[in-house]
């Protein structure tokens, strides 16, 4: 009711001016009508004021709001060159100490990124493939020259790592101080076994496991682990022993694919 009110008033107001500026009156007669509606004018350019106000706020929250959005924006964006410029550090880092420990002297390498884990089925996926010059049965292993295991599926952009201690992994190695030979199998879940050890070598716990040049799947001298437990039979031809896989599961960050030894 009171806004009805108020907009009758103002139709009244409006229409009032515009038959005073329409009609010949006397000045004397718009001044004291201009005086009675001095203070309803002043009320009406309050409320208007406020009104413009009110929508130049609900502007600025927009433009505000715009902002924001352009700020989160250009956040997001300088994040993401953040990571990748620690991941061209890190890179940068594990190339470095390759050269350290003379791995470029050694084999024709490549760098690769584990993108992927499916530690139940043993194997790895890494963001290289035929592309790269990849292909199946390169051998791949970490900055230290620990063995990971080999390429055993290649995609143009990916490749898949069956790892050492895969079920279907199968490879000859050596306990080098001791010229010991055996045959390295997988039994999957992460465990290792050294196999078809000769009865009369005598090996014990912490003694090293590195690949051999036998069967030509490895390269010789690479880290396969460290003899964990001895399992020994009076009835069997060979000794067998469990081992310690070097490698640490967790750090399977960037690795090395072996192209040429």
């Amino acid at each position: 009711m009171k806004i009805a009110f108020k907009v009758a008033i103002l139709t009244l107001i409006i229409v009032l001016f515009v038959f005073l500026n329409l009609t010949p009156v006397s000045s004397k007669v718009k001044n004291a009508i201009y005086l009675l509606s001095t203070p309803v004018q002043k009320w009406f350019f309050k409320t208007g004021a406020k009104i413009s106000d009110f929508f130049e706020t609900i502007s600025e929250i927009k433009n505000l709001k715009i902002e924001n959005e352009e700020l989160k924006l250009r956040s997001q964006e300088l994040i993401a060159q953040n990571l990748i410029l620690k991941e061209l550090k890190t890179e940068n880092e594990i190339l470095r100490k390759s050269l350290e420990i003379g791995l470029e002297k050694e084999f024709k390498l490549i760098l690769v990124e584990t993108i992927g884990k499916d530690i139940s089925q043993d194997f790895l996926l890494i963001n290289k493939g035929s592309k790269d010059g990849l292909s199946k049965n390169l051998p791949v292993i970490t900055q230290q020259k620990t063995l990971v295991g080999k390429i055993t599926e290649v995609y143009e952009n990916f490749s898949k790592v069956m790892l050492l201690t895969d079920k279907e992994s199968s490879f000859d190695a050596e306990i080098p101080e001791k010229g010991i030979y055996g045959v390295v199998k997988g039994r999957g879940n992460f465990k290792l076994f050294l196999d078809l050890i000769p009865q009369d070598k005598e090996i014990k716990e912490g003694d090293l496991v590195v690949t051999s040049s036998l069967g030509g799947v490895f390269p010789r001298g690479i880290l396969v682990g460290e003899i964990k437990e001895i399992k020994k039979s009076d009835v069997e031809l060979f000794q067998k022993a469990e081992i310690q896989p070097a490698l640490d599961i967790k750090e399977l960050k960037f690795l090395f694919v072996i192209l040429e030894w």
